[in-house]
């Protein structure tokens, strides 16, 4: 025989009915089986909504009563042929006078007991289980409607009674000895006391009942119908990778639903694990998927691939921590914490004790912690007063996620893999807990960090094949319109090469920016900023901050000295940064450090490679040799892709002036070009490699020798050009110098002996500086290793595709 339990929403209505009907044809022309059903979708919250108005004397439960009442006479006349309707809705008229008699006499008291809420709170289960049973009943089954109400006995605790299962399984096993239909149906959830009062099962009561029938009988199977296929390994309404779970040990489900996992209710799974009888979850509008196997015949092997099989999670939890120096060694502290909550009917959730025994840390729903914190403040009263511990501390705001799977004892590093990922991402644990079984580990963390840490734990241990990277690129300009195209060029590549998916997830130019939770499609972006909002920097980093993704990555591919003031605050939420932007490598050297440091403590990363030499990797060499314990004791270096594009092209043909309009025209220089020529951009470059190299430099204490007249760098960029012309024979005799030594022009930086100073040189043929053409920069690094030989870094020092691309390159190291 099986056992089939059909929830609320499989019986919601007419149509869900019908899908019913055709799952109990199908099992019933095998088996015979007793079908448990749930009061109709959302009935016994109505039910119990309606009479608490009774009982403060608000005649809206009449509206209630009417509109439940004239559900169920709708159901009659779409499961029954007219003439069968009449006896039926007869049936629900009658027992809606009664149940109207009840709520009058809750009018009139003003008084709403347990035992009559529990009265009240059966009819939806009656209700519904009579009216199918007419259905199948008409349509010719052998069935037969069975009150489970008289054979499940308990104790007097209304609302949440304790069944006498002996004396049930007793009940249960003779009636169904006696009547031997092919169907049974039957209401879940009800259940009477020893005098025959109506009493429920608590949450979870209808499962509980078809569990209870289960074991009494030693079924075959128990099937739990609902409206998803199976337990899963993680709340989709929280992740949309969630998979089902085709198989589950009993164990590993009572975890996950203790944790949160709402298709099954803990209680109800304990009678069939006992007697060993297997439990399917099945999906009642998608009857073919596989569904989920709860079983006693699973078996945990060291080879299994998979380490656990979901993550779950619980909110509205309040941590509530007794501590003090009077607790250490003191026996029955533990005990008398435990009783107060359990007098106030307090459930523990979880439990954690440092073993210096100087506290306890217990996690309880956090609609308790009034009622908890009283009881605990008053048990303790004595011990507070005599300073030997602290008045109860009660955090609130708070969730558990929980990890859970048999073979989690089998694997060494699990709990390093788990908080490794959360605090890469930036997520604080406030409490752990873990059972000596090993198949569960459970922290309790912020409320707002729920959707952020279990979509990290289900990517880490259930999505290894893709990580998805969330990034939010500030300035769309010439570099940021490159990078845009090289990311969306360049996915599919990484998706299947590296296992790593890039979504564009914000964007923000100096007017307008937009957000994208699942990535700003690519035939989307060039009208992004047509339904943009108006930006700010400020707007853009709280919004990157509230939206909390895992794996976000800030990308300032900006000149603007405001985007850096917020870097701080995204790296201390453990978003990572990459930078274009040399302002803030180049500031003031305690806001670089307190960058640099801020990166490492949130375990986050904070890259700036394009700094100096675009896509050339000039500062992950320096940060390779120190590493490996190296020392750079000297750089020389052209550091410009501008100024050595201007000073390669000209030769006298030309105007200075004319030779700089077209570095800018090509995109070489910085929208004013007078920070190129002003050495001001070289002198940023050397101070970042000093400071990269270990050395405390100050932008102040570099030596900046100019060769542009001071007449060049006053008013706007069109006077700059008019001052050039003006200044051309300036320009000229400086060439014409440099010739006459047999020699060319390079705007060089030099860093030595802790000093660093940048200018423009005259360049002899032997040396490595003298072969660089075009925008090309190098970077000659002189080290206690290469002392005799340096180390030389050359290439394309600028243009706007090797930036992005070098941006691009950061991006990925910074994942």
């Amino acid at each position: 025989m099986k056992i089939l339990k059909f929830g609320g929403t499989s019986v919601a209505n007419s149509q869900n009915i019908f899908w019913v009907e055709n799952i109990i044809k199908k099992e019933s022309a095998k088996h015979k089986i007793v079908v448990i059903v749930s009061a109709l979708h959302g009935v016994t919250d109505k039910l119990i909504k309606a009479a608490e108005y009774a009982s403060v004397k608000d005649d809206s439960y009449l509206s209630i009563l009417k509109k439940l009442e004239d559900q169920h006479l709708l159901l009659v006349k779409e499961l029954l042929p007219i003439l069968e309707q009449s006896s039926w809705l007869s049936f629900v008229k009658k027992h809606f006078n009664d149940i109207e008699d009840l709520y009058h006499g809750i009018f009139v008291l003003g008084e709403l007991t347990g035992r009559i809420k529990d009265k009240i709170a059966s009819y939806g289960e009656f209700l519904s289980s009579n009216i199918i049973s007419a259905r199948l009943q008409y349509k010719g089954f052998d069935c037969l409607w069975m009150n489970s109400a008289d054979l499940i006995k308990t104790d007097d605790n209304f609302t949440n009674a304790k069944v006498n299962t002996d004396l049930t399984e007793k009940n249960i096993r003779e009636y169904l000895r006696v009547h031997q239909n092919q169907i049974i149906i039957a209401p879940g959830f009800v259940a009477q006391d020893e005098n025959n009062n109506a009493t429920t099962l608590g949450r979870g009561g209808s499962d509980y009942t078809a569990s209870l029938i289960a074991a009494a009988i030693h079924a075959d199977e128990l099937q739990i119908w609902t409206d998803v296929s199976g337990m899963m390994t993680a709340d989709p309404r929280l992740t949309a990778h969630a998979k089902p779970i085709f198989e589950i040990s009993y164990h590993e489900a009572m975890e996950l639903s203790h944790f949160g996992a709402k298709v099954l209710y803990p209680p109800s799974i304990q009678p069939v694990m006992t007697k060993n009888i297997d439990l399917k979850i099945k999906n009642t509008f998608d009857p073919d998927a596989p569904g989920t196997l709860v079983s006693h015949h699973l078996e945990v092997s060291e080879n299994t691939q998979q380490i656990a099989v979901g993550v779950s999670n619980m909110s509205h939890i309040a941590l509530l921590t007794l501590e003090g120096s009077g607790m250490i060694g003191i026996p029955g502290i533990s005990a008398r914490l435990f009783q107060c909550l359990n007098h106030e009917k307090i459930n523990v959730i979880l439990i954690t004790q440092g073993s210096s025994e100087h506290s306890i840390t217990l996690a309880i729903n956090e609609k308790d912690r009034i009622a908890a914190e009283n009881a605990i403040n008053f048990s303790f009263a004595d011990d507070i007063n005599l300073k030997r511990v602290s008045p109860v501390k009660i955090e609130n705001g708070l969730s558990i996620v929980a990890l859970v799977g048999e073979n989690m004892k089998n694997r060494s590093g699990v709990s390093a893999r788990m908080f490794g990922c959360l605090g890469n991402n930036g997520i604080n644990i406030r409490a752990i807990a873990q059972g000596s079984s090993e198949r569960n580990i459970s922290i309790v963390i912020s409320e707002n960090d729920i959707r952020k840490a279990v979509n990290v734990l289900h990517e880490e241990f259930f999505e290894s094949e893709i990580k998805q990277v969330h990034l939010y690129l500030c300035g769309t300009g010439n570099v940021g319109s490159k990078l845009i195209r090289q990311i969306y060029d360049q996915n599919q590549y990484l998706r299947e090469n590296l296992l790593i998916n890039l979504r564009i997830a914000g964007l923000s130019n100096s007017r307008k920016m937009i957000f994208a939770d699942k990535g700003i499609p690519e035939e989307e972006y060039h009208h992004w900023n047509e339904y943009g909002q108006e930006a700010s920097v400020h707007d853009f980093t709280e919004e990157i901050i509230s939206r909390n993704l895992r794996n976000s990555v800030f990308v300032d591919i900006t000149a603007s000295p405001e985007i850096p003031k917020v870097y701080e605050k995204l790296l201390k939420r453990s978003i990572n940064i990459v930078a274009c932007n040399k302002i803030a490598a180049s500031s003031d050297f305690e806001q670089y450090k307190t960058l640099k440091n801020t990166a490492r403590n949130h375990n986050c990363n904070f890259y700036f490679e394009t700094n100096v030499g675009a896509g050339l990797p000039v500062i992950g060499t320096i940060n390779d040799l120190i590493k490996s314990g190296d020392k750079v004791t000297a750089i020389e270096a052209v550091l410009s892709g501008t100024l050595n594009f201007v000073f390669n092209n000209y030769d006298g043909s030309k105007t200075f002036s004319e030779v700089v309009a077209q570095a800018q025209q090509e995109g070489y220089t910085e929208p004013d070009p007078r920070l190129d020529l002003s050495g001001t951009d070289v002198a940023r470059k050397i101070l970042i490699l000093a400071r990269e190299a270990g050395y405390p430099l100050q932008f102040d204490e570099i030596e900046n020798i100019s060769f542009l007249p001071e007449a060049c760098m006053q008013g706007n960029v069109e006077n700059f050009y008019e001052k050039l012309s003006e200044y051309e024979n300036h320009f000229k005799s400086l060439l014409a110098n440099a010739q006459k030594e047999g020699k060319i022009l390079k705007y060089t930086a030099e860093f030595k002996n802790g000093k660093a100073k940048v200018g423009l040189q005259h360049i002899a043929p032997g040396s490595d500086l003298f072969h660089l053409y075009g925008k090309d920069n190098i970077v000659i690094f002189n080290t206690l290793r290469y002392s005799e030989q340096p180390l030389v870094v050359k290439g394309a020092g600028a243009g706007a595709e090797v930036t992005a691309s070098g941006v691009f390159a950061d991006i990925i190291r910074s994942i």
